[in-house]
């Protein structure tokens, strides 16, 4: 394709395993591809330090690895990339969608939404500066890093209480810091995580401040019903406070997005502006899993192959 040529069959922002399973399809179908991402590509997968959970892969995979392997693929295919891009505008009404890049303005007629979500920040002193070193917000990630070790669980949802049977499996203990007198998360799951000997509750708390002493972290929790300040110390903390959709790039187009911010789409991943489609964890779903995602990129992608 000519490099002065700015116009593609479909562009796809976000580099994370949605966008990148969409890309290796239209590639493959001789559809000129862009993909477009703020970041390196990888979306989450790429720090996740070992993957044991996506089909072909006997022994766990480290993420940054299974990340390059996908990128790889989708380029050996004839994907053009734009990574660690500044995304300025956005321009998604109308047949022929555009979005400018550093300057430069790309056009198509298709348009694969795939920014993935982040896990929601407490925004508590400490937080970023151990994130990946002491804090994780994935159990299924970092989990067996912390066999026979003791843990910190942060939240009461139903997310935290999955996760926390998870850690369950693998752990020493496990203490649970909540800011309620009980559980949010649906009882049954909420039922197994209290019944087990492993499980310590610290109800009607709330962290304050994380600190790395040598190998343990410290928690500075808040009691909200006396105000006194609590020192826990463990292996590691596990912060489940929920996800946060990445569309602050389409809040301010008419894409139909939910109450929680996430795109609404149909089955085929379309959603309520022609040519637009949603993909991966920042669409509307039950479930946000790299198998997951790779399956609504697929679909996209044969949507539009099939609309050529």
């Amino acid at each position: 394709m000519d490099n002065n040529n700015h116009s593609y069959d479909l562009i796809i922002i976000g580099a994370g395993p949605a966008g990148l399973a969409a890309a290796i399809y239209t590639s493959r179908a001789s559809l000129s591809t862009l993909v477009v991402d703020e970041s390196m590509a990888g979306g989450q997968v790429k720090t996740t330090h070992q993957v044991a959970n996506y089909p072909g892969f006997v022994d766990p995979i480290p993420g940054h690895e299974l990340a390059r392997n996908m990128r790889d693929q989708a380029a050996r295919f004839g994907t053009r990339f734009e990574l660690a891009a500044d995304i300025a505008a956005i321009q998604l009404d109308g047949s022929e969608k555009t979005i400018t890049v550093d300057n430069t303005t790309y056009s198509t007629k298709n348009i694969i939404i795939a920014t993935g979500s982040s896990p929601r920040l407490l925004n508590v002193p400490g937080e970023i500066d151990y994130k990946g070193s002491g804090v994780s917000y994935c159990a299924t990630c970092d989990g067996e890093f912390y066999k026979d070790k003791d843990v910190t669980v942060i939240g009461g949802g139903n997310s935290a209480m999955e996760e926390s049977l998870l850690l369950l499996q693998m752990v020493k203990s496990l203490t649970v810091i909540h800011q309620f007198d009980e559980l949010q998360a649906e009882k049954i799951t909420a039922n197994k995580v209290l019944s087990n000997p492993k499980t310590k509750i610290l109800w009607s708390h709330e962290p304050r401040e994380f600190i790395k002493n040598k190998d343990r972290m410290i928690t500075l929790a808040e009691n909200l019903k006396t105000k006194e300040i609590v020192k826990l110390e463990s292996d590691g903390i596990f912060i489940f406070a929920g996800m946060v959709p990445n569309t602050g790039l389409v809040k301010r187009s008419k894409l139909n997005l939910s109450e929680q911010g996430y795109i609404i789409t149909d089955e085929n991943m379309e959603t309520n502006l022609n040519g637009v489609y949603g993909a991966g964890d920042v669409r509307v779903k039950k479930y946000r899993q790299i198998t997951t995602a790779t399956s609504d990129g697929t679909i996209a992608a044969l949507s539009i192959i099939q609309k050529r």
